[in-house]
């Protein structure tokens, strides 16, 4: 079976491609070009995605968001804030009871209350 080869940067919309050797090491390190490295800002420890597709192996920068864990106090905090009238207000001080929680001990501002 012949090796296919990526299309060349005309086929693609004419946009100025870098195309670059790279080696698969040890491991299956895999050494990426120095100009696709700066100009995609991948230094050591970046994070990666890696697909496959109908072509071969897509490479390309990831992006690692933190997660904020809500404390039962915090999410109880923005239940109350943003209740919008009084009936969901008083739904949501039964809701914060349900998780334990005395609702007049979270700081928090009445609906009407600026």
């Amino acid at each position: 079976m012949a090796k296919q080869y990526p299309k060349k940067a005309a086929e693609l919309g004419g946009a100025s491609l870098i195309r670059e050797t790279g080696k698969v090491g040890k491991r299956g390190t895999i050494v990426i070009a120095a100009s696709l490295r700066r100009r995609f800002a991948l230094d050591e420890g970046s994070l990666i995605i890696e697909e496959e597709t109908s072509e071969g192996v897509l490479i390309r920068p990831a992006v690692a968001m933190p997660v904020e864990i809500y404390t039962p106090e915090r999410r109880a905090e923005f239940l109350l804030n943003n209740a919008v009238e009084d009936k969901d207000y008083q739904r949501v001080r039964r809701d914060v009871r349900k998780l334990g929680l005395d609702p007049d001990a979270i700081p928090h501002r009445r609906p009407g209350n600026v």
